[in-house]
């Protein structure tokens, strides 16, 4: 039990390498990235509401479609260059004790990935967020996120300075008090840089999180509006990926794939010119101090 009340601090860590899959190749020489967010509900395939019932048991307990599904979501993967994943599992009972985050940097062929263990239930439960990367992050920093504990924020930082492109992943509270006070942490942690993404579940509208929320101040686009929950009927428009006004949008999707409860939303950008030299090298080198 002990454990599971671990107190978390927010973390400087290095992505985790997939040595099968590094190669030595930098940012495109068109300076686009495709990005991916998706909500994969531990690999349970929910296609009604009935399904939160009669399947429910899939949360504590390993089935034999996970596999499946978590092999559909690879081959989606494999389109994208970043991927936040929510809702994923670490190694537990419940997914054979597979972590979710580093099989699926291996079915997408990506050579780095990280982990972020939101919840400690031990056997019963490894809640992770995770990010999937082709380019090697200069820094990863872990964040526990305000509120009860359980929810958290993934901040990738490509580049050094205020020209630095910063990508957050996140899977935000239901409650809105807990959300504001999610998104001022987050809002605190991306004011000093020039080039921002925002990416995950995010559990509310995009008109409130461009217009009363705390990041109002920032000038973000949401370049997507259609609905993403429930994946079988939708009607809410619960995922985002978020970009600053110096980020060139060339493409934006959501995904009819209903493989889990949530549809998967997909963004292509193109990168400034700033950007392209400094920030993604060819195997970029680790940042000093890092815990590798």
């Amino acid at each position: 039990m002990a454990r599971w009340s671990t107190e978390r601090i927010v973390g400087l860590h290095e992505p985790q390498v997939n040595e099968h899959h590094v190669t030595s190749t930098g940012l495109p020489a068109d300076n686009r990235l495709r990005l991916l967010s998706f909500n994969i509900q531990v690999g349970i395939s929910t296609e009604r509401y009935r399904h939160y019932l009669t399947r429910g048991w899939q949360h504590l307990l390993p089935h034999t479609g996970r596999a499946g599904n978590l092999q559909k979501i690879g081959d989606l993967l494999k389109d994208f260059d970043l991927v936040a994943l929510q809702e994923a599992d670490g190694g537990s009972l419940r997914s054979g004790y597979v972590n979710q985050v580093e099989h699926l940097a291996q079915l997408g062929a990506f050579p780095y990935w990280y982990q972020q263990l939101n919840r400690n239930l031990g056997r019963l439960g490894q809640h992770s967020n995770g990010v999937l990367s082709r380019l090697r992050p200069w820094a990863i920093e872990d964040h526990p996120l305000p509120g009860p504990k359980g929810r958290g924020a993934i901040l990738a930082r490509f580049g050094e300075g205020p020209e630095a492109l910063v990508v957050v992943m996140m899977h935000l509270a239901l409650g809105a008090r807990t959300r504001t006070m999610q998104l001022a942490y987050i809002r605190e942690l991306i004011g000093g840089y020039k080039h921002q993404v925002l990416m995950g579940d995010m559990n509310t509208h995009a008109s409130d999180l461009l217009q009363t929320s705390p990041l109002r101040d920032l000038g973000l686009l949401a370049p997507q509006l259609e609905a993403t929950f429930p994946s079988w009927r939708p009607q809410r428009c619960l995922d985002h990926i978020l970009l600053s006004p110096t980020l060139t949008l060339e493409r934006v999707e959501v995904l009819a794939q209903p493989i889990s409860d949530h549809l998967p939303v997909a963004v292509e950008i193109r990168l400034p010119g700033s950007l392209t030299a400094d920030a993604f090298p060819a195997l970029s080198p680790a940042p000093c101090g890092s815990d590798e």
